[in-house]
């Protein structure tokens, strides 16, 4: 009875401070997220092209990307994505997890930010599920950068994730082959008040937390203006 007592008061001192806690730290990886999207927006000369934005069906940003070696490295990062919906809005965000693995002789380590644009609804598809496997499961291939660049070879032509990481303030495409995405439902259930899966969440299902809005909004922007300047060539 003291022991069931003691844990009872154990998981009630963990509330609502705790839990508190945990939300700001990912409300503060949407931020961050939101940062690397609007700073994207502000370099159209070594950004992301618009075309390639006018034609997103996801958008997934992982900020401050893990990725250390020594003999071997490892991959590890955590963010948000949004994808667009069939009335044409952009979902709430999901969280998920990205993790990989490298080999090779190579010593140190490094952070950066990732971005990874949904190309086709093959890509919304793959997302809905709880775990895809980027060159495995869903075709994916290092994206072009510049103001308009035309994803003209076979391999961006047919990839349905374009990948960018930033460095230094600098974009550029990134070969994340063999990296995993999956669902974070410990920030899930933490945001939403429970685990909801995938394919609720960006289909529409649930409201955008207000956290989360000027993300959503930046990703619609985005996607906006590029559809702008696509419209703007005909």
């Amino acid at each position: 009875m003291k022991v069931l007592l003691a844990a009872t008061l154990a998981v009630a001192s963990l509330s609502p401070m705790a839990v508190a806690q945990d939300t700001s730290k990912i409300d503060a990886r949407i931020a961050a997220a939101h940062a690397v999207l609007h700073e994207l927006m502000d370099t159209p000369d070594k950004g992301i092209p618009l075309d390639i934005a006018a034609k997103a069906t996801c958008v997934l940003v992982v900020p401050s990307f893990k990725k250390g070696a020594f003999v071997f490295g490892a991959e590890y990062g955590q963010g948000v994505v949004t994808c667009r919906t069939p009335s044409g809005r952009w979902s709430a965000p999901a969280f998920v997890q990205l993790e990989g693995a490298s080999f090779g002789f190579q010593a140190g380590g490094q952070s950066t930010d990732l971005v990874l644009i949904g190309m086709n609804h093959h890509a919304i598809d793959h997302l809905l599920k709880d775990k895809v496997k980027l060159g495995g499961d869903a075709s994916v291939a290092a994206g072009p950068v510049g103001r308009d660049t035309q994803a003209s070879t076979t391999e961006l032509a047919n990839a349905e994730f374009l990948t960018y990481s930033r460095n230094k303030g600098l974009f550029a495409g990134i070969d994340l082959n063999g990296d995993v995405v999956h669902q974070n439902t410990s920030d899930t259930q933490k945001v939403y008040g429970h685990d909801i899966p995938f394919a609720r969440i960006l289909g529409g299902g649930v409201p955008t937390p207000p956290a989360a809005t000027h993300f959503v909004a930046t990703v619609s922007e985005l996607f906006r203006r590029g559809v702008a300047h696509k419209d703007a060539g005909k």
